[in-house]
């Protein structure tokens, strides 16, 4: 787990609020066409933010490589799932360190 890499992709608002709508993907995608267990798919993104693709790609991909999310490459579609598991051991590591 990278620290500085995981600050610096919580540093932008839509990141953040990315992260917020796969916590309860139920809620903030329930229109995706696929089962949501796969993950959200970076178009829902766009529909949601109203943001480019390339945009959205682009905060898609610093949350990838701070390991905040998880892709799934299904044929031409990617499906971003949270990482649980490293934002668990991040909350921790912070809570310790201050």
């Amino acid at each position: 787990m990278d620290k500085t890499e995981i600050l610096k992709a919580l540093a932008h608002p839509v990141r953040v609020e990315f992260l917020e709508w796969m916590k309860e993907p139920e809620r903030h995608f329930c229109d995706q066409a696929h089962p949501l267990e796969m993950g959200i798919c970076a178009s829902q993104f766009e529909k949601r933010c109203g943001l480019s693709q390339s945009t959205v790609s682009a905060h898609l991909s610093t949350l990838e490589k701070a390991r905040l999310v998880k892709i799934d490459r299904v044929g031409q579609w990617a499906f971003y799932r949270r990482d649980e598991k490293t934002i668990a051991a991040f909350l921790d590591d912070l809570r310790s360190t201050l």
